[in-house]
């Protein structure tokens, strides 16, 4: 699972790190201590839809996530719609001619950032509007 965290202005994000999923006790218990040692104010859940925008399997249980991840971290959460986001970021990755093994190390947090990016240009867009 891919975490990345943006600035104070809330301009831009930063891939942050790769968790490694083991049990949901301890990978809550991981986020929230990241949460409450780098400050965070809310997260941006990436939802796994369908190609067509429709929910299938995956995206019910990032939803069931993250209604057991609210009872640990509680702290305002919501969902991005992140299709696509991991192909970007490969395509990205391979065309700054990294290897399969660099890529495969940093995918993950690298597509967290490419959703979150997503979610405060979307944010910032509402603002200015």
């Amino acid at each position: 699972m891919g975490l990345a965290l943006t600035d104070v202005t809330r301009t831009v994000a930063t891939p942050y790190k790769t968790l490694r999923r083991t049990k949901f006790t301890a990978d809550a218990k991981e986020i929230a201590e990241i949460a409450e040692k780098e400050g965070v104010g809310g997260l941006v859940i990436g939802l796994p839809l369908n190609l067509d925008g429709s929910e299938g399997p995956r995206a019910q249980s990032t939803r069931a996530f993250a209604r057991n991840l609210a009872a640990h971290v509680p702290i305002p959460m919501t969902f991005w719609d992140e299709r696509l986001s991991t192909a970007a970021v490969e395509r990205h990755l391979i065309e700054a001619d990294a290897s399969r093994k660099r890529r495969a190390e940093v995918i993950d947090r690298m597509a967290a950032a490419y959703i979150l990016q997503g979610a405060l240009d979307r944010l910032r867009g509402l603002a200015n509007s």
